[in-house]
């Protein structure tokens, strides 16, 4: 075997294989909520045609700005909601995408607004409140858009001379504290997250902003991503890219649980290993990484950083997100780090290129890890989400949506699995494996995984949850069955 680790009884799916074990490993599809009441059997083969949705509807009204909600209010309720289900849903995202005459162009530059739903003995009350991030004060203040975003490029002031406002091209982007992405819990306390190097504390009680947070103060990190993984002891663990005179790292950090001697946000964490990328100067983007019981699984994917296009971005005029290049004629990596000893284990595992953004779950069994996650054969899909793409109608509107179903390979843009074999005696070539009946993605995408995280982070699962997207955005929430690979929608 090329290597070996500790099983543990409560295992199973995508292997990082041996020549003895061409059991799975597995890319797959997402999930999200649970609570169907509508279930469809699979589809027979027969049943499956490829999917190309025309006369889609308009979903602008989706991606416009929206006034915030502080104060609670009731939400109104189809169907009957268990008085047992009681507790605070959040969700963080773009809500606001112009400031005076300025408009942002990418549908992540949106200013971030905390939703809040409260589920209390059958009844729901919403409130949501703009997150007072230093970007959002700025824009605020001046009534146009100062500060920088991942695909907005902030111009100089326009009352500055021309020799000043032509100096300012030469002054770095400064890191955006936008934080729009997700909800995070660090010892016990809730942050709202981007990828940069900026999160901030908030009360999920009332949404009010209460601290920002530098990762750079606690740990030598450029920031983080917004999906961390959880131990049932408070321990996290997450990933963040830092750089200096030799070019960039990928770092595994930790975050201890809140324990006496340490104080609160980000105190005690350390960087548990650093791997460099496969090139220091064009490091791989990613959104999310894989975590079982003794393993980190981190995945170097073809999707590229170009340092120099993005330290260089403002003073050619262009976006963050013009130097994040799909470059397809390298391979998909994967590197598997020993959480609690920081090693790296030898050897190499790669596939095809593709891209992913979030994992599934990942677990250990009989020697091996094995890692589900979603994916996509073409990686050009984080250009397709332009706010001018998002709010167009008719023809254009499906010809954006015909983009992202077929970007190569039609029908494989969410999906890969693999089962590795040797090639040579350090590289294991890794093919894919589909965790659901032929001709599913057809039907349309599958994204936003969710599993019973608390029960089953780590371990052999069965059932994941996802939204369909029959459309740019989720439209439906689907149930897949990883053994069977029957799935149901509603």
């Amino acid at each position: 075997m090329l290597f070996s680790l500790t099983p543990s009884p409560e295992i199973q799916h995508l292997s990082l294989y041996s020549s003895e074990n061409l059991n799975a490993l597995l890319f797959v599809l997402p999930a999200l909520f649970a609570g169907f009441k509508n279930y469809l059997p699979s589809p027979s083969k027969e049943q499956i045609l490829c999917h190309r949705p025309r006369g889609l509807q308009c979903i602008s009204p989706l991606v416009q700005s929206v006034e915030e909600t502080p104060e609670p209010i009731p939400a109104k309720i189809k169907g009957h909601i268990p008085k047992w289900i009681n507790g605070n849903l959040l969700r963080n995202g773009p809500g606001k995408f112009e400031f005076g005459n300025d408009k942002f162009n990418h549908w992540f530059d949106g200013m971030a607004l905390l939703h809040q739903f409260q589920l209390a003995h059958g009844t729901v009350t919403y409130r949501s409140r703009f997150l007072q991030s230093s970007s959002y004060l700025r824009n605020s203040q001046h009534n146009r858009i100062v500060a920088s975003e991942f695909g907005t490029l902030a111009m100089p002031d326009p009352c500055k001379s021309i020799f000043g406002r032509f100096l300012s091209r030469f002054e770095p982007i400064q890191p955006s504290d936008n934080c729009s992405v997700n909800y995070v819990l660090y010892k016990g306390d809730y942050y709202v997250s981007n990828e940069n190097i900026f999160m901030h504390k908030v009360d999920p009680e009332t949404l009010e902003t209460k601290e920002k947070v530098d990762w750079s103060k606690f740990i030598a990190v450029n920031g983080a991503t917004a999906h961390p993984h959880y131990e049932s002891d408070g321990t996290t663990y997450n990933m963040g890219n830092s750089y200096g005179k030799h070019g960039s790292s990928y770092n595994i950090i930790r975050v201890p649980p809140q324990e006496p001697g340490h104080g609160d946000t980000l105190e005690g964490g350390r960087v548990v290993c650093s791997i460099p990328p496969m090139d220091r100067a064009k490091p791989s983007y990613y959104h999310s990484f894989g975590m079982t019981e003794n393993y980190i699984i981190f995945i170097e994917q073809p999707l590229k950083l170009n340092l120099l296009k993005i330290i260089t971005s403002k003073l050619c005029g262009k976006a963050i997100y013009d130097g994040i290049n799909w470059e397809p004629q390298h391979n998909t990596y994967f590197h598997v780090v020993n959480k609690h000893t920081g090693e790296v284990l030898p050897g190499h595992w790669c596939s095809k290129p593709f891209v992913t953004f979030h994992q599934i779950n990942a677990f250990e069994e009989r020697g091996c890890v094995v890692l589900d996650l979603c994916c996509q054969d073409e990686g050009t899909s984080l250009a397709l989400y332009t706010l001018q793409n998002l709010r167009r109608s008719g023809e254009g509107l499906d010809q954006v949506r015909s983009l992202t179903l077929l970007p190569q390979n039609p029908g494989q843009e969410l999906l890969l699995c693999s089962k590795a074999g040797l090639d040579g005696m350090e590289n294991v070539w890794c093919t894919h494996e589909n965790l659901h009946p032929e001709g599913f993605e057809k039907v349309g995408g599958l994204e936003f995984p969710q599993i019973n995280y608390s029960g089953y982070n780590g371990r052999r699962y069965r059932y994941f949850y996802g939204c369909g997207f029959g459309h740019l955005v989720g439209d439906s929430l689907i149930k897949v069955d990883v053994e069977t690979k029957n799935f149901k929608v509603r």
